[in-house]
């Protein structure tokens, strides 16, 4: 797969990108109840070591802070729990947003979040230290209008981090895993966040993303400099990591 072979998701049925964005929103709306108990179970509870080796990736950046697509907080808070100081996150899904906010206060966090588009994000340029994205990014409607608004708000010498869903580069490894992604947990997904549908997306949605080196082509097209990732569990993870 090339860098340039995908735009962005592609939602069964969705013909342009203000689709395949509001699928997605729509979706996120339903399940966020149990979002974080599905993701857990259905991970293993492997999401939580996939943040920990993120957060311990970008120790040492500057101090502030933004965690794109940050759905109900996970990222958001471990940062903030490693810095010792409130970090900033961001989402188009309110629902995911008030989770998060619920989370954080509960926990005696100071972690601030508000509501917007990744393709969009209402913030001034060089506005971060380090931008993070945790399984947020598969999602855009146009990854390289993604990673060109990532670039534009960090500051010269800035971080990018991303961590996604990817095809392990071992076929048998990935036969198991394709197994497990499309006849099982839909199933087990479904009957934990009561929408089927959205966990149908997710394996398709991680089979159509680009590859680790396709997306690390795209973010060097992009203007990031020292790109390099790491794939975790096998590969069905990879951690992308670059600077402005």
């Amino acid at each position: 797969m090339t860098a340039r072979s995908v735009k962005g998701t592609t939602p069964e049925g969705a013909a342009t990108e203000r689709e395949a964005s509001q699928f997605v929103r729509s979706m996120f709306d339903r399940i966020v109840p149990r979002y974080d108990l599905a993701n857990h179970l259905l991970s293993f509870n492997l999401d939580r070591y996939w943040r920990a080796r993120t957060v311990a990736a970008v120790r040492g950046a500057g101090p502030k802070a933004l965690d794109l697509c940050c759905g109900t907080g996970d990222l958001l808070l471990a940062l903030e729990a490693d810095r010792g100081s409130p970090v900033w996150g961001s989402d188009f899904c309110h629902p995911m947003l008030t989770s998060a906010v619920v989370k954080a206060t509960r926990r005696g966090f100071h972690s601030r979040v508000f509501e917007s588009d990744a393709l969009a994000i209402p913030v001034r340029d060089g506005s971060f230290d380090l931008v993070t994205v945790a399984f947020g990014f598969r999602n855009l409607a146009n990854y390289r209008k993604g990673l060109e608004e990532i670039h534009r708000i960090l500051r010269p010498g800035g971080v990018a981090a991303i961590l996604e869903f990817s095809q392990p580069p071992n076929p048998l490894f990935a036969g198991l895993y394709n197994f497990y992604s499309r006849h099982i947990l839909p199933t087990l997904g479904g009957a934990l966040s009561g929408s089927k549908d959205a966990y149908t997306y997710l394996p398709e949605s991680v089979r159509k993303f680009p590859s680790a080196e396709a997306l690390a082509a795209q973010m060097r097209e992009t203007g990031f400099q020292n790109v390099k990732f790491k794939r975790m569990t096998g590969g069905i993870v990879c951690l992308h990591k670059a600077e402005k």
